[in-house]
């Protein structure tokens, strides 16, 4: 018998796959058919992974082919479950498009990089403030799990939200200082605890900070995200209705490649949260005794070039001074100076988000 398509695929509809007494052809289990000189390649899908019948199935197909066309040809068979169906062609569904949650907050900017490091809460504490000072009611959540840093930054490690019954439900109170309200899972821990979680505990406890506090009416939300790209930042693009994005880096390579990557991830199907630019954050480090002077100790524009990359707004250039971090520390943001340097460097940051959302 002359080895085809036509031949061998008679032959494997002797072949049965027993849990449901049919032939593997009829199942459109066999995928990828090729044939070179006497060796006969196939893929074969189980509808599970490492499935019980594999090596009975496989065997089966080998011995019947051989029988049909001779011992000397070869039978290469490849098993996959159906976890595997990317190789198929197969695309995945897009996510959903999430519901409007959070009615009565007009705007939810979400604040991340592409790695740690960067000063991303810092940024996020301080436009939270500066929005505040600019007559809006603010919100500030930190979603960061992991590395909750927004309760040392306001100076609130020791707080604890308190709660309340609205409609029969319990909510949680969010603390309110600097003339905004505030909630993080710090506030729930002991400062030196770690968050041991995997991700559907992360998830399920991001959605209760999300839904169960009693946010009432606000005109910004700010969310400080955790770095990178994964569980929460999906969850929350799946769970809010978010106006927009900040992506915060420093200048060097090394972080602008990840912002890149934070960037594409907004960008992506099912994800569709816009853009609102880049904040620039260690761009150069100034000397308090030599006020004049930019070192730029970490590369120059990168984040710039960024920026027109994705024709995106550069939104704000915050340099290296001891004064930030000396305020980080203390628990009091910079942003509170409106009369600083710093302080002005953050209101401008806020007054451009507030255009891009114009």
């Amino acid at each position: 018998m002359e080895i085809n398509e036509q031949s061998v695929v008679q032959i494997l509809q002797t072949v049965k796959y027993p849990p449901k007494d049919q032939d593997i052809v009829s199942l459109n289990m066999v995928k990828e058919l090729t044939f070179e000189g006497k060796t006969i390649s196939f893929t074969i899908v189980f509808d599970s992974f490492n499935n019980p019948h594999e090596k009975s199935v496989k065997a089966n197909a080998t011995e019947k082919l051989q029988a049909a066309f001779g011992n000397d040809i070869e039978v290469k068979i490849r098993a996959i479950g159906k976890v595997n169906v990317s190789k198929m062609n197969v695309k995945p569904a897009a996510p959903p498009k999430p519901e409007k949650s959070l009615p009565g907050i007009k705007h939810i900017i979400m604040v991340t990089s592409g790695k740690g490091g960067v000063g991303k809460s810092t940024v996020a504490a301080n436009l939270a403030i500066a929005l505040a000072k600019a007559g809006k009611s603010v919100g500030l959540l930190d979603s960061d799990m992991y590395g909750p840093s927004i309760p040392k930054l306001l100076d609130m490690e020791d707080a604890r939200p308190g709660g309340k019954k609205v409609d029969g439900k319990d909510v949680i109170i969010p603390i309110e200082k600097f003339g905004i309200k505030v909630i993080s899972l710090g506030f729930f821990i002991k400062k030196e605890d770690a968050v041991i979680w995997r991700g559907s505990m992360v998830t399920n406890a991001l959605k209760q900070l999300l839904n169960e506090v009693d946010w009432g009416e606000l005109d910004f939300m700010v969310i400080d995200l955790p770095p990178g790209t994964g569980d929460t930042q999906i969850t929350l693009a799946q769970t809010v209705e978010a106006s927009g994005a900040v992506v915060v880096s420093t200048p060097q390579t090394v972080a602008i490649n990840d912002v890149r990557k934070a960037v594409n991830m907004f960008k992506a199907k099912g994800i569709d949260v816009p853009v609102l630019g880049i904040v620039e954050n260690m761009a150069w480090f100034t000397p308090d005794d030599c006020p004049d002077k930019k070192y730029y100790i970490f590369g120059k524009g990168g984040a710039s070039h960024l920026a027109d990359e994705f024709q995106i707004p550069l939104l704000g250039q915050i340099p290296i001074v001891e004064r930030i971090r000396e305020d980080g520390d203390a628990g009091t943001p910079t942003a509170l100076d409106e009369s600083s340097d710093q302080g002005k460097a953050f209101y401008e940051i806020a007054l451009n988000v507030m255009k891009q959302l114009d």
